[in-house]
């Protein structure tokens, strides 16, 4: 019997390719966010599957979705809780408070409510468990200048992996995190053009093919409940991570 997984922000960049990666290696995969044409055009890179469009950040709509997917299948095996945003790299001080709320509703609360929604129903399951995999983002370690709401949201990602990690144990949930740098997407347009740097430089970034993400979070997928990846970090080998700063 096929795995059931559920894929936030499925419909471009690293949600679409991993999408796609997991089908091709015997997921039923669920596609969702907020928009149903990228999400189908996933889904015919797929082969099958099914898109369900849903606001990450409204919580009626999680568990609608997570209800829908419990009719529909019985059961979920794989959360890659991916779905995020961003918004104009500034100091703190020049960083308006709606920015900011911006970043922290998707990447933060929506997470946690993707997660809740994953949790409850695996623990319910039989058999009981499941895995969640939380995209964290080298920003989960350091940041880049001007980042303070993208650089919260994803260090916060990394306290709620090791939080769900030990929620997750009676019930054979496990939870992992992805770091992903410099994986080519529309978030990642501007890193080839320059971006600015810890000593106030401009300059182009190295970025890698987002195939090294889907291949890395396919094998952490497929490992059974009783291993898990806790962290692994995934990035252009000579962008500025080890150094940063």
């Amino acid at each position: 019997m096929k795995k059931i997984a559920l894929v936030t922000g499925g419909g471009s960049g690293i949600g679409r390719a991993c999408a796609v990666a997991l089908a091709q290696n015997g997921f039923d995969v669920i596609v969702t966010g907020r928009k149903m044409d990228p999400l189908n055009e996933t889904v015919q890179l797929m082969q099958g599957g099914a898109a369900i469009a849903c606001d990450i950040t409204d919580a009626d709509a999680v568990d609608a979705l997570f209800a829908q997917i419990d009719r529909d299948y019985g059961r979920l095996d794989l959360l890659f809780n991916n779905a995020g945003n961003n918004v104009k790299a500034a100091p703190i001080g020049d960083i308006p408070p709606e920015d900011f709320l911006t970043v922290i509703n998707v990447n933060l609360y929506g997470a946690f409510l993707a997660a809740r929604g994953a949790f409850n129903l695996m623990r319910k399951q039989q058999p009981q468990g499941g895995r969640i995999i939380n995209n964290g983002s080298i920003s989960a370690a350091v940041p880049r200048p001007g980042s303070a709401p993208y650089t919260a949201s994803k260090h916060a990602i990394t306290g709620m992996t090791r939080s769900i990690s030990l929620d997750g144990r009676p019930y054979d949930i496990v939870c992992g995190q992805i770091d992903i740098g410099n994986a080519a997407s529309d978030m990642t347009t501007q890193i080839a053009k320059g971006v600015p740097q810890a000593d106030l430089s401009i300059k182009a970034e190295p970025v890698m093919d987002v195939k090294h993400v889907a291949d890395t979070l396919v094998h952490m997928a497929n490992l059974p409940l009783s291993a898990n990846v806790q962290f692994v970090t995934v990035m252009a080998s000579t962008m500025p991570f080890i150094g940063r700063g």
